[in-house]
């Protein structure tokens, strides 16, 4: 049996807890060793620039959600249609989805490059960037842009790797760009004192390296498809194929983006920049313990997808709830740190201010005190996407972040002032969890009956 024989044969026959931790040791490395190189950025910058230079790339934070969210659009969408042609043995089908999404990217980052530059200011302006740290946050996203066709094609084409069972060199990709960061981090911010220019360039060149990566694996013999030039050419009917799926995991992250901006304005309104720098920690918290759910969605994508297209229908709902189990209880340890050791987080990140201890450490607990009850909702939206209903796994990604939380953002920190702003995401949280409930519940029974 070839490499890529045994790679389906895994997906369909082998057992679904230890194909889960074998496919969950490469993504969760990769995606904690990609989130440190985002958090270790804030910390140089933090510590070596300051806390108003902080406050300038947390700024642009929701710009750089924008940039994720059409790698999502491509990556996810075509992986996922890829899993689902691998598993019902239609290989020229998914090569045809590799080819025609590796074009979108191309066009879509030179799109998001031209489109960056013209209107980056206002948008700066609009995400609630002060005359103080506008220097900072410009610097950074000039930079950002000019690489923004290496970080949605790596992005992208990493996910396809995992969705074709090549966990361990999806793993290896993350590895090798967040190390590059890692190292330029420090030489460039420091050692040539390019500060915050400094960071944007560790992560522009480390998401070159990955950009390179991604595309040898795809013409080497260690892929399952290969990238073509046959297929190079758009086809209408794939595209849609590509962004019907996609287009959840996009939205989710165009919504969190205008979101984040929302919660900029908002924070500036109610208290000042130094509350932004504190976004910026929480986020940067946030994102490690979401992140390791993410990697419980890395992991089991490719499974899902696969067993699905094969209708192999008690495999999936076996992988569903392993995960969700797995995904509460990441979620449940992550809250006991977050809630015990606040002051120890923050002053990792700025140990000069008293004023970001402060805000830092009260926006932190209250931020995150409804963690507990978000990791089966990330499940719950890769399980609807990964299975092809992309109306439900929209729907329950606007639920929380449009329908519930906007509201609640405007309307309680009128109420509470800066505490109103903390609280907001924690009430959206738990109403959010009570809709997916009720939707994976309804799944479970549906599941149970295609088995029977």
């Amino acid at each position: 049996m070839d490499k890529n024989t045994q790679n389906v044969y895994e997906l369909e026959n082998s057992g679904i807890t230890s194909l889960l931790w074998k496919y969950f040791l490469p993504a969760f490395t990769g995606v904690i060793i990609n989130s440190l190189y985002n958090v270790v950025d804030r910390i140089f910058i933090g510590q070596g620039v300051g806390a108003e230079a902080l406050s300038g790339i947390s700024a642009v934070y929701p710009i750089m959600l924008i940039l994720m969210a059409f790698g999502m659009l491509i990556g996810i969408g075509a992986g996922v249609r890829i899993s689902i042609n691998l598993g019902m043995k239609n290989f020229p089908r998914a090569e045809k989805v590799l080819g025609n999404s590796f074009i979108l990217m191309l066009i879509v980052s030179g799109i998001i490059s031209i489109v960056g530059f013209s209107i980056k200011d206002p948008l700066l302006r609009l995400f609630g960037v002060e005359n103080d740290t506008m220097a900072f946050a410009n610097e950074y996203l000039n930079i950002i842009l000019v690489g923004a066709v290496f970080s949605v094609v790596g992005f992208s084409m990493n996910n396809l790797i995992r969705s074709e069972g090549n966990a361990k060199i999806a793993m290896y990709s993350m590895l090798i760009s967040a190390g590059t960061n890692i190292v330029l981090d420090p030489i460039f911010i420091f050692w040539f004192d390019m500060g915050v220019a400094g960071a944007a360039w560790a992560t522009i060149i480390s998401q070159l390296v990955l950009c390179v990566w991604v595309i040898r694996h795809f013409i080497s013999s260690s892929s399952v498809i290969k990238l073509r030039k046959v297929n190079f050419k758009l086809n209408g009917q794939i595209i849609l194929y590509i962004i019907t799926i996609g287009f959840a995991p996009f939205s989710m992250q165009i919504a969190g983006s205008f979101v984040q901006g929302l919660y900029n304005i908002q924070l500036i309104k109610f208290s000042s920049d130094i509350a932004i720098a504190a976004m910026g920690i929480i986020n940067s918290v946030a994102m490690l313990v979401v992140m390791t759910i993410v990697a419980i969605n890395m992991a089991a994508q490719p499974i899902f997808g696969f067993n699905y297209g094969a209708n192999n229908y008690k495999r999936v709902k076996d992988t569903l709830i392993i995960c969700m189990k797995a995904a509460t209880g990441i979620a449940i340890v992550g809250w006991l740190i977050v809630q015990f050791f606040p002051e120890m987080i923050v002053l990792a990140f700025n140990n000069s201010s008293k004023e970001l201890l402060k805000v830092g450490t009260q926006g932190l607990r209250t931020f995150l005190i409804a963690l507990p009850v978000i990791g089966f909702q990330v499940i719950v939206g890769n399980y609807f996407q990964s299975i092809g209903k992309a109306g439900t796994s929209i729907l329950l990604t606007l639920m929380r972040q449009v329908i519930l939380l906007i509201p609640i953002l405007f309307i309680l920190p009128n109420y509470l002032g800066l505490t109103g702003v903390w609280f907001a995401s924690p009430i959206a949280d738990v109403g959010s969890a009570l809709i997916a409930g009720y939707f994976i519940i309804r799944e479970i029974k549906n599941l149970n009956g295609k088995i029977q």
